[in-house]
């Protein structure tokens, strides 16, 4: 899953309209060639049928005995689920494992899901679905209950057969339980231990707007609107959609048959295998093989005319997966198609991606990611893709970024959706990041799944570092993606980890109703930078060897921590938890503090915290850290001594210091490093030369580590500034990113500081103006992506210092717009300043002209640049018209984008935190259930910044219940109490550093 939604980062970093996101300076070529003896094949399905008759290898059979202490017995073929069995996973083994009550919030284990047979109906006219699931157990303990999930559902009569009995039990009694969502179903007769069962129940829901669970998304076909139905199960919404077993851990196998009405697509997890039409009162060949629908139907009115026209959709076996990837959807799609051979096989396999008609015409760039990807992914881990085609479907209503149904990907517009004749750059990279992304997933949480939610980050960190990098350093070299996770995943989990609110990636999660709080840069960015930073101590080749290692030993399986640990130091020969353990288990990062001799170096490791240095009580972990200690060779060439750790407090290394030095060489590790005032200018000085022995990443880092510690009274945030200014001649634009974006924080912190945030302005225009000059205004096809960004940037910064030339020549683009209709002149890339500098240095006209393009974007970027140029007013009555709108008028996906911009705006960022306390209540319902509720929490009140607001924050939520937000919440405070101590601390000292430049 992608969460929070691409733009949405940017929205907050900066002010100049360009986001950049992740960037790789040293082209590495894939790291295929360690790893191309095929050892194991994953079995890939046709029909059902496995193309091998194995799934597990030996060393899959001693991992997982030895992970669950019993034999491994159950595997084998099950000709008639078509599929394999799995051997017995008991939830309370890895309940005990993680440190969970399960008595309090894990499912009871005297059951076990094998097999779903799931019937599902749509009406998409009523808003309704129904249904009826029949599920294969495994009885593992005598019980006359059966307790599952269900949430917002009316259940029917279950029912339950025993093979043991030879009979069919109604139930005597159920409870629902809506705090804990489940039902506990008794029976007369208990089951007996060690005997198989199945039991049945139908239900009936609302195909709801709440987009979680299975609800209805909105478009319009010549000005009418329609609808269609699809899934979001992640975490644990699944249960709203059937009543199952919806914990990670309990794998099944799952035939899927969908009705619906006749001139509607339906998809699901595995191709159709069949589709014919149902006519009530007439017959349909499959009813005569299938009692439990002909019941089903027969028991249903489905139209009030005897000739009205419904099918039924029956979809192939799945393998066994967790019931979180199940999904299906139902509506009037277009599509897209294409296919690719996998590299190990020589299968080909389709692919697709499914739009409503008036998007279709822009998903060829996110296909085509798709078939770059997949063979890639292949041949990096010797695993292939086991299903018999892969999906897309472009979502017009969706609460996260987009997710990893196994063979049904489904996601937001603006994560698949790009303008095939006027692409913008950076909508490209969000769509290939996003589909290479969920592409990965399709290893790392669907074939191999985290046991718990605790385990979030082997799925997210995983797909991040895969998706975001590896990959896409494959594919599109020319966009650097590793120096790209700088700017847009290190700087986020640093900035996270930095405060006390934090929480280790390997978080103990035990209640699956507040998971959906972790979803964050913990567990994505993070995570993901942790795993780079292993990958870069042992080498990318042999790291992505012990990922092929810990795939194929865990092939349909869960895993937790060490098996990647086991897998990575069997490719390795190394330690690996004594080196990672802290880092997964123990959250926060440290700063080394650098002091020198003219042959050596100490060295001494801290916890590092925003708010200053660490209490002792907070400054207790100690990392095993990779140093990367960066020098210049006898012939002047950089070196990087790999081997050097620090693993105690301190510690003192021999070294020239006589020569230029610097520690994390190419920023691979996530911590902090706090030179001398002597050796930082030092570095800057080296830095700033033409041919340096800093990379691209050094220079990144350098910027970013001198920002935080000033922030964090280290040293002063006027020595951050005057490295900007030495860096003022920098070419690369991903340098020259971060100090605009870290600019563009200092202006956010002083934001009621008029004189303070006016001079960063001018100081930020002073840097990237001469970069305008250079540039201009105008795109050619022949730019580099380098280029391209790099003038937007520009642009940009150049705006948010009130350059009233490219204000003015912005102001004109759009006045011919506005004039012509034509808007030929305003560049894809430069949609979004253009817009925000013509409302804001414009009125009623221009403002109008933005709710036109939202309620009608020609792509999915027009309509987030049509909301930030509505919150980019200085007119308050404006932006309480936006306030408005956003209430009445906009969808729920793009609530958290207008209050994300409004938060941005120095001008409207108390109106917007004042709305979020008076219209609290209406927000809490209508997004409680959704990811977007915590994001809401964070970016309506997080970026205000005195002690009176931190007060006043503290009083608001007091008689609040802020368990779904817990974490927001005390990011909220650590937030706003960050800022206030820099605002007290350093206004002097960036005042006079400011008004002292000539």
């Amino acid at each position: 899953m992608i969460w929070p939604p691409f733009s949405l980062t940017n929205s907050l970093r900066s002010e100049n309209g360009w986001l950049s996101k992740s960037s790789r300076c040293n082209l590495r070529s894939c790291a295929t060639a360690t790893i191309r003896a095929r050892s194991l094949c994953l079995p890939s399905y046709n029909r059902g049928r496995p193309s091998i008759d194995y799934a597990y290898s030996h060393t899959t059979y001693e991992s997982w005995s030895r992970l669950h202490q019993k034999p491994f017995l159950n595997l084998r073929l099950a000709p008639s689920r078509k599929c394999f069995t799995l051997p017995e996973l008991s939830s309370g083994v890895a309940a005990g494992e993680l440190g969970v009550n399960s008595e309090d919030y894990r499912l009871p284990t005297n059951v076990k899901p094998k097999h779903y047979d799931l019937t599902i109906r749509t009406d998409l006219e009523k808003h309704t679905f129904d249904g009826f699931v029949a599920v294969d157990l495994d009885v593992l303990k005598e019980t006359s209950t059966i307790v599952l999930n269900t949430s917002q559902l009316k259940l029917g009569e279950a029912s339950v057969y025993s093979d043991a009995l030879k009979t069919e039990q109604i139930q005597s009694s159920t409870h629902v339980d809506a705090k804990t969502e489940r039902v506990t179903i008794t029976f007369g007769s208990a089951l007996p231990a060690g005997t198989k069962a199945k039991l049945r129940i139908g239900f009936t829901g609302e195909l709801d707007t709440s987009m979680a669970g299975y609800y209805r998304s909105k478009w319009t076909d010549d000005g009418k609107a329609k609808y269609y139905g699809l899934t979001q199960f992640e975490p644990t919404a699944a249960r709203k959609a059937f009543p199952c077993w919806d914990e990670p851990l309990l794998k099944a196998t799952f035939a899927v048959t969908m009705i619906s009405r006749e001139g509607t697509t339906n998809l699901s997890n595995m191709p159709a295998i069949s589709e014919e039409v149902y006519v009530p009162g007439a017959s349909a060949d499959s009813l005569s093989k299938t009692p439990d629908l002909a019941k089903f139907l027969a028991g249903l009115t489905i139209g009030d005319q005897s000739q009205e026209k419904w099918k039924i959709t029956r979809f192939d076996t799945t393998p066994p997966m967790s019931t979180y990837i199940v999904a299906w959807a139902n509506g009037k799609f277009a599509y897209l198609e294409d296919s690719y051979t996998s590299p190990l096989s020589g299968k080909k396999r389709p692919l697709r991606i499914y739009a409503t008609k008036d998007h279709i015409h822009q998903a060829q760039f996110a296909l085509d990611v798709k078939k770059k990807s997949l063979p890639l992914y292949e041949q990096v881990f010797d695993v292939e893709y086991p299903l018999p085609k892969l999906d897309t479907v472009v979502a017009s209503d969706f609460d996260s970024g987009a997710m990893e149904n196994w063979g049904l990907i489904t996601g937001r517009t603006s994560a698949f959706l790009v303008d095939p004749e006027k692409a913008e750059l950076r909508a490209k990279m969000n769509v290939a990041d996003t589909q290479c992304h969920e592409v990965a997933h399709m290893w790392f949480g669907n074939i191999t799944t985290m046991s718990w939610w605790d385990n979030l980050y082997l799925n997210e960190g995983f797909a991040t570092l895969m998706g975001e990098v590896i990959i896409p350093s494959e594919i599109w070299p020319e966009w650097k993606p590793e120096s790209r996770f700088i700017n847009m995943h290190l700087v986020d989990a640093l900035a996270q980890d930095a405060q006390l609110s934090s929480h280790p990636i390997e978080v103990e999660c035990p209640d699956a109703n507040k998971i959906n709080q972790i979803f964050d840069s913990l567990s994505y960015s993070k995570a993901a930078s942790v795993l780079r930073m292993l990958a870069s101590y042992v080498g990318e080749d042999r790291f992505l060897k012990g990922v092929s290692i810990y795939l194929k030993q865990h092939l349909y399986a869960n895993s937790v921590t060490r098996d990647l640990w086991e897998g990575v130091a069997e490719s390795t020969g190394i330690d690996v938890p004594k080196v990672m353990d802290n880092w997964v288990s123990k959250m926060g990062f440290p700063v080394i503090s650098v002091t020198e001799t003219d042959k050596s170096i100490h060295v001494r490791q801290d916890r590092f915290l925003s708010s200053g240095p660490a209490d002792p009580k907070e400054n207790e972990t100690i990392w095993t850290i990779p140093l990367q200690i960066l020098s210049v060779n006898g012939h002047g060439k950089a070196v990087i001594d790999k081997d050097a750790i620090l693993e105690e407090r301190e510690q003192t290394i021999p070294l020239d210091t006589s020569k230029p030095f610097k520690l994390n060489a190419d920023t691979t590790g996530l911590y902090r490093v706090l030179y001398t005032p002597e050796r930082l200018a030092k570095i800057a000085s080296e830095a700033a030369k033409e041919n340096s022995v800093f990379t691209l990443n050094d220079r990144m880092g350098l910027v970013y580590d001198t920002m935080a510690l000033s922030k964090a009274g280290f040293t002063k945030v006027s020595s951050a500034l005057t490295l900007m200014e030495i860096l003022k001649d920098e070419k690369e634009f991903l340098v020259r990113d971060s100090i605009a974006g870290n600019l563009g924080n200092l202006r956010s912190v002083w934001f009621e500081h008029d004189e303070v945030r006016e001079k960063l302005g001018e100081f930020a225009r002073n840097l990237f103006l001469p970069v305008v000059k250079q540039l201009g205004f105008e795109y050619s096809p022949s730019d580099s992506s380098d280029t391209v960004a790099l003038r937007t940037l520009a642009i940009g910064t150049a705006v948010v210092g009130k350059d009233k030339g490219v204000v003015e020549e912005l102001r004109a683009r759009f006045k011919h717009y506005m004039d012509t209709g034509d808007d030929s002149k305003i560049p894809a890339d430069l949609v979004r300043q253009t817009y925000s500098v013509a409302v804001r240095y414009g009125g009623r006209k221009e403002y109008d002209a933005m709710r036109k393009i939202y309620q009608k974007p020609k792509t999915p970027t027009a309509g987030q640049a049509a909301i930030a140029a509505m919150c980019s007013v200085d007119n308050l009555e404006l932006a309480k018209e936006t306030l408005e709108f956003m209430k009445t008028q906009a969808r729920d996906q793009d609530v958290i984008w207008f209050i994300a911009q409004l938060g941005s705006n120095h001008g409207t960022r108390r109106l917007m935190a004042q709305y979020f306390k008076d219209n609290y209540w209406d927000l809490y319902k209508r997004f409680e259930g959704n990811f977007i509720l915590a994001a809401l929490v964070k970016m309506s009140l997080g970026t205000l910044s005195t002690q009176r607001d931190y007060d006043e924050a503290v009083e608001f939520f007091k008689d609040k219940d802020t368990s779904k937000y817990q974490l927001a919440y005390q990011q909220v405070l650590d937030n706003i109490k960050d800022r206030s101590i820099v605002i007290e601390r350093s206004t002097s000292d960036v005042l006079q550093w400011l008004q002292g430049r000539k």
